[in-house]
């Protein structure tokens, strides 16, 4: 019987709530103006707090109505002020609320309001539209669609200090890109809210202090005119080092911090600057510390390791400051079954971010190891550190697989841990296994990742090769992105080095030579640098330059014909008369090089050009063309064209190689000096 009567009894609550919402909405269109403002004044009263009655008022239509009266000259100031209130009470509860506001136009509608004359009324436009605005899908671009709200903004900042509040807030949550900066920027941003940072109000403080950190990151033209602003005869770094201090809320701390982090790595503070080293770097390291809340943590984390990323100074100075290192291990045995929280509410929210800690200790690791070996060893030796950063890589958090590859890539800067923790952990695998499916970000951090463990004194490498992992970074040279097209061809690079021959075989053979000569065309130089080095590594030691010249010889030396010929930086071209000079260490090979007039034309030019490097490349190739040992005899018997060394040389002489080799004996550089006259001995052998 109960079962029967449950869902009559349920229907009846609802349609009861129903009613209720209708009856609210029925009075927005009641004759009488009095009426009217007491429906709209009821209305407020009962969706404070009340998700489900915020949704059945917005589904029943009482959004466009409110709006209406809101816009109306014959309203009266108070009722446009209480459907003001409304609207921003309705836009605080779920998403969808906000998404069905934003599409009943709600923002151009408040925006309008705010060329009202009554400050009152301005207030609970701007209000509202703070909290439009602070939402995540409130597409901020809406507030930069009419060129005249940015400066009629700038131009309230002086109403009140509720203005101040509301319009600095806005703005910090809608200043998302460079270009939103500069908007702000060319609007006298800084001048306008420079002042409010003495406010005596903490609330238009914080939020002015909020809306510097965003403009200024990133940012070198905000940064650099930051550093010059006085705020009543105070450099405004100064009053950042002191909104730092202590006795500070911890969020303006942090605040403040980030501003001074974001104009040093915009270059308008040095990285060694007092307010850096001595304030902004203690400050956050402190919120590292566990007796901050989780969000504090993560963000001081995060802060600190984009302040000392590029800086190998600030990384030494960190690692030894409040033993960091170890401080961070606490981030991955957060929240304990003994943890102090008494707070069930804060406890729950704890658990389910716990991984944005984990992620914010692998971003400092990697930041803290990035450049000196002391601190990766440091790293490494921390408890469990490895099985962590294993764990990591098969995390479901994205942002976590991703931190945890970045702190690996970090640490196989290391010869030292390549050698040891890395071949202990077996590291290599979890990195195989996240190279087969993941986004590009990743991709492009695990295959950097495993270019290292690729090298050749990396006891991971041969394992790795078992693996069958040559077909996948072939199919990443394929990728659109050069990221991943570089290192797919970087790994393969490191590969080849000094790898058998069987190794290089399936290289060629995987890679394909159309694939090859596309990337010797690649528009990244990048791309085209690590392909011309892998090209150098697969043809090295004399058998396996005979091998491969022999089957791709043709398309080989049209590819170098076509760099020497085409504008490509020193670089480029110096590697390309390396695999010359690799190609004429051939036995048989280097014959494709001495029937080839045109070839030797280029090398000669570039004996007498003005770079040292190109001139010490193109006397290499010279130089072991003409040199003069004993012809393997095998070599000799099956290829009757071979021509000996004396032949060689003969013609060498008459292009007048010798002579310019005579003019290089007396070169200024001593490498160049040494090459030549090596050269010239083969002469008189």
């Amino acid at each position: 019987m109960a079962c029967l009567l449950e869902a009559p009894l349920r229907i009846s609550v609802l349609s009861e709530v129903t009613a209720t919402s209708r009856h609210y909405v029925d009075r927005l269109f009641d004759p009488e103006p009095q009426k009217v403002l007491q429906g709209v004044i009821d209305m407020k009263n009962a969706v404070i707090g009340n998700n489900k009655q915020k949704a059945n008022l917005i589904v029943l239509g009482a959004v466009p109505r409110l709006l209406y009266l809101l816009q109306q000259s014959s309203s009266s100031l108070e009722l446009r002020i209480e459907c003001a209130v409304v609207l921003g009470s309705l836009a605080m509860g779920t998403e969808n609320n906000i998404k069905s506001l934003v599409d009943c136009h709600i923002i151009p509608a408040l925006l309008q309001g705010l060329l009202c004359p009554e400050l009152i009324f301005i207030e609970a436009c701007l209000r509202c539209l703070r909290t439009v605005f602070i939402s995540p899908v409130t597409p901020v671009q809406l507030l930069y669609t009419d060129p005249t709200v940015i400066p009629h903004l700038m131009f309230l900042l002086s109403r009140s200090q509720r203005t101040q509040e509301y319009i600095t807030q806005i703005f910090s949550h809608c200043c998302k890109t460079p270009e939103h900066q500069t908007v702000l920027f060319n609007h006298s941003a800084i001048q306008n809210i420079a002042p409010l940072l003495i406010s005596p109000s903490y609330k238009v403080r914080m939020q002015a202090l909020k809306c510097f950190s965003v403009l200024a990151y990133e940012n070198s033209q905000v940064s650099m005119t930051l550093v010059n602003v006085l705020v009543d005869g105070e450099l405004l770094s100064q009053v950042f080092v002191r909104m730092m201090q202590r006795d500070q809320p911890i969020e303006m701390q942090l605040t403040a911090a980030k501003c001074l982090t974001y104009m040093c790595r915009a270059g308008a503070i040095r990285t060694d600057d007092s307010c850096i080293v001595l304030k902004t770097l203690p400050c956050l390291v402190r919120m590292c510390s566990k007796e901050h809340l989780l969000e504090e943590r993560v963000e001081g984390a995060e802060t600190l390791a984009y302040l000392m990323e590029p800086d190998v100074e600030l990384q030494r100075i960190a690692s030894t400051t409040d033993h960091l290192v170890a401080m961070l291990a606490d981030y991955f045995k957060y929240p304990s079954s003994v943890s102090a929280i008494t707070d069930i509410k804060r406890l729950d929210h704890d658990l389910k971010h716990a991984h944005e800690l984990r992620q914010a200790a692998f971003k400092l690791y990697a930041s803290l190891g990035s450049n000196d070996e002391d601190i990766r060893k440091k790293i490494t030796e921390t408890e469990n550190m490895m099985d962590r950063i294993v764990s990591g890589l098969s995390e479901s958090s994205i942002k976590v697989r991703l931190a945890a590859v970045r702190c690996l890539h970090s640490l196989s800067r290391s010869v030292q841990q390549l050698r040891t923790s890395f071949h202990d952990h077996a590291v290599w695998k979890p990195l195989m296994k996240m190279l087969q499916n993941a986004p590009d970000e990743v991709l492009v951090m695990a295959s950097s990742t495993l270019c290292n463990l690729l090298l050749e004194f990396s006891p991971s490498k041969e394992p790795i090769l078992e693996s069958g992992v040559i077909e996948l970074l072939c199919s990443l040279t394929q990728s659109d992105s050069p990221a991943l097209r570089v290192n797919g061809i970087w790994a393969l690079m490191n590969m080849a080095f000094q790898a058998d021959q069987k190794v290089k075989v399936e290289i060629v053979r995987s890679l394909g030579t159309e694939q090859l000569f596309r990337l010797l065309s690649d528009p990244d130089s990048n791309v085209l640098m690590k392909t011309l080095g892998l090209l150098r590594n697969l043809l090295s030691t004399r058998p396996h330059i005979d091998q491969i010249m022999s089957s791709h010889g043709k398309q080989i030396m049209q590819a170098v014909t076509l760099i020497l010929e085409a504008e490509h930086s020193i670089e480029v071209k110096e590697q390309t008369l390396c695999i010359l000079a690799n190609i004429a260490d051939g036995n048989t090979a280097k014959e494709l090089i001495m029937t080839n007039d045109d070839m030797l034309q280029k090398i000669k030019y570039y004996m007498g050009h003005s770079n040292v490097k190109l001139q010490l490349a193109a006397t290499f190739c010279i130089s072991n063309l003409i040199w003069n040992e004993e012809e393997v005899q095998a070599v000799v018997n099956s290829d009757c064209s071979h021509k000996g060394s004396q032949e060689r040389q003969d013609k060498l002489r008459e292009m007048g190689f010798v002579d310019i080799l005579h003019k290089l004996t007396q070169a200024t550089d001593p490498n160049l000096c040494d090459r030549a006259k090596t050269a010239m001995q083969q002469y008189l052998a």
